[in-house]
């Protein structure tokens, strides 16, 4: 833990889930402009997904980067 592979790997999915997660709210706004209902029963529920599964992946880069900063003050 600390490796340069493990801080590329820990920031690449922090910046993929934040990209993933301005898009999602970007497309959620946009589901309350369409007509059709379907539509937005299936934009709505699929760019909540999309926004949960970011929300984790962000959530586990903090998770990993506490862990480290953690064990880092304690040694």
């Amino acid at each position: 833990m600390g490796s340069l592979i493990w801080w590329i790997k820990i920031l690449a999915i922090a910046i993929v889930a934040f990209f993933f997660l301005v898009t999602s709210i970007g497309n959620l706004i946009s589901a309350y402009q369409l007509r059709n209902p379907l539509e937005f029963v299936m934009v709505f529920f699929s760019q909540s997904l999309m926004l949960l599964i970011s929300a984790v992946g962000i959530i586990y880069s903090l998770a990993q980067l506490y862990e480290y900063l953690k064990k880092e003050r304690t040694d």
